[in-house]
């Protein structure tokens, strides 16, 4: 079978995205479902609220400041190979996340764990541009964006349950068994794709660059007391778009890349929307827990219904977006997302689930399905198909930056600092202004969408042509 052109009804079709949603999902259950774990391991492993920003950021931070490294391996050495070894990694630095004795041992093995998650996760995405026909694509990624949504609005109840039944250390163990699976299926089902016409050496001091970068930005962010790690991240982030400018097309980032209007338009709106969206994922589920007084299996089981409406709803968002094009589904969804945020901030003392959670989190979870599978397959549409492992880690690493940036930022700015999370009525505070900030970013966003997403890059091609297998 050519690749690029396998059907999504076929049955290689299907065990193509199972492989991709079971991978990608593993990155996705395990971000949620450590969120659940934050009060408890915090309690245990005796950390500040510095502390949990740092569990949940050590991991975007090597995610993010390597995942374009991971897409870039993929595309030259076969994505399903770097896919099969970021598995296996992120699968040893979940146990050791398990086994961790501290804090500091536990945000070690959060950074291992991030890169495990870079390797895998541009993998999944690119694999399924590479094997489906054009026409399909659309399809296929909507069907990914609701499966995994799946795993991501699963993970808050499964993280609940664990923490709640069997301790915070099996939010990280929870995945060995996951991750043997997707090992599984990939060996047994999935073709081997890669950027034959890849040459030239790779920008490792691109790569180093962007980690350092997004490092001391972060650093400067959540430990406020001194400028000098923000500076020199800012200082190695300039040097970062130097070098990439200096080395194209052999850079990390080929600057090309951003020629085309929709695809550079389509990363900023990312930035914003999961900048908001991490901060919102952050805090919503303490807050439950904290200042609500939620259990953990009641708090996890708040993100449900963006379970059942991801599931749902997503693959057919990416077919209306692949008709009308990309520009109102999207416009629409984020502006929906950001009234869900507004709506959030009523939640706090005496909340009731039916009242005030429920609701709110629905409206999110219908803007969130409309969004995400129109804007996954515009940013792949939108590049070159020998940059699909790259259009895919740009993209990731931007939206794992955003959210990185503001889990890092806008705590401190809200007065979420110290020990914060054991004060329910600071943290209510708090709680409160940063779901207003986030739903202001939802707006800027949308703005954004609807004055440069004009152009319907998800039209197929009238040269596609279907083959069964």
């Amino acid at each position: 079978m050519d690749n690029g052109h396998i059907t999504l009804k076929s049955a290689q079709g299907r065990w193509i995205l199972a492989a991709t949603v079971l991978g990608s999902g593993l990155a996705m259950l395990d971000s949620t479902v450590v969120n659940v774990a934050l009060p408890a391991l915090g309690e245990e492993l005796k950390a500040g609220m510095a502390g949990l920003q740092w569990t949940v950021n050590a991991y975007t931070l090597t995610l993010a400041g390597l995942i374009l490294l991971g897409g870039s391996l993929g595309d030259r050495y076969g994505r399903r190979k770097v896919f099969l070894i970021g598995t296996v990694w992120f699968a040893i630095a979940s146990a050791l996340c398990g086994a961790a004795q501290n804090i500091e041992m536990l945000i070690a093995a959060r950074a291992l764990q991030g890169i495990g998650g870079a390797l895998l996760t541009p993998g999944s995405l690119a694999i399924i541009q590479a094997s489906f026909v054009r026409g399909e694509r659309p399809r296929a990624v909507g069907a990914w964006s609701g499966l995994g949504g799946v795993a991501s609005a699963i993970g808050p109840l499964l993280g609940g349950w664990l923490v709640q039944s069997v301790g915070w250390r099996w939010a990280f163990l929870i995945n060995l068994p996951f991750a043997a699976l997707v090992v599984w299926v990939t060996i047994k089902h999935v073709p081997e794709t890669r950027d034959e016409q890849a040459t030239g050496r790779f920008d490792v001091l691109g790569a180093v660059l962007a980690a350092l970068a997004l490092a001391g930005i972060t650093y400067g962010l959540i430990e406020t007391g001194t400028p000098i790690p923000l500076d020199a991240g800012l200082l190695l982030g300039a040097a970062f778009v130097w070098v990439q400018v200096r080395r194209s097309p052999d850079a990390l980032v080929p600057v090309g890349i951003f020629r085309n209007h929709v695809f550079s338009a389509i990363n900023v709106v990312t930035f914003i929307m999961y900048a908001a969206m991490g901060v919102v994922f952050f805090l919503l589920v303490v807050q439950l827990q904290v200042v609500s007084g939620f259990g953990p299996i009641a708090a996890g089981s708040a993100m449900l219904p963006v379970t059942i409406l991801m599931l749902l709803l997503s693959s057919r968002a990416g077919e209306l977006a692949k008709r009308v094009g990309p520009r109102w589904p999207m416009t629409i969804g984020i502006l929906v997302a950001g009234a869900a945020f507004l709506w959030m901030r009523t939640i706090g003392e005496g909340s009731s689930y039916w009242l005030h959670v429920m609701p709110s989190v629905t409206l999110f979870g219908l803007g969130l399905s409309a969004v995400v599978a129109p804007l996954t397959a515009t940013v792949l549409a939108s590049a070159e198909e020998r940059y699909a492992g790259t259009a895919s880690g740009v993209n990731n690493a931007v939206a794992r930056t955003g959210s990185l940036f503001a889990v890092a930022a806008i705590p401190p700015v809200v007065g979420l600092v110290g020990d914060a999370f054991k004060k329910p009525g600071v943290f209510d505070a708090g709680y409160e202004m940063a779901m207003l900030i986030s739903a202001g970013m939802m707006l800027v966003a949308a703005l954004i969408t609807v004055v440069t997403i004009r152009q319907n890059v998800l039209a197929p091609d009238e040269e596609d042509e279907p083959v069964q297998s």
